[in-house]
């Protein structure tokens, strides 16, 4: 199991959970940031700090929520393992879920 970031993180990208995790496992997409379910080592350290509370732990991801499971992890199929964000930087792609959502200003809760 591992973390994963959700909706409503999408169009915001506050970056707060980039800057807590010790392990550089969270990734920029174009609409939102991604968590490599291969490097997160479960620390909970990027939790808290997100300020549009869209990360969760696997096994806590509301129902609703449930295709960003999918999406988190499947982002980096094409990338393998970087080996961190820092040395990558942002990926000018999202998941086809991700991409497909309407903008922010136009979803509703």
């Amino acid at each position: 199991m591992t973390f994963v970031i959700a909706l409503p993180c999408v169009d915001v990208k506050d970056q707060a959970c980039i800057q807590e995790c010790p392990f550089d496992c969270l990734y920029e997409g174009e609409r939102m940031l991604y968590i490599h379910p291969g490097e997160c080592t479960d620390c909970g350290a990027c939790e808290p700090v997100c300020p549009v509370e869209a990360i969760y732990y696997e096994d806590d991801l509301p129902e609703k929520w449930r295709p960003f499971a999918a999406a988190n992890a499947e982002f980096f199929d094409d990338l393998g393992h970087p080996g961190g964000s820092a040395q990558l930087g942002p990926v000018p792609k999202d998941h086809p879920t991700v991409a497909a959502l309407p903008p922010a200003a136009h979803r509703t809760p």
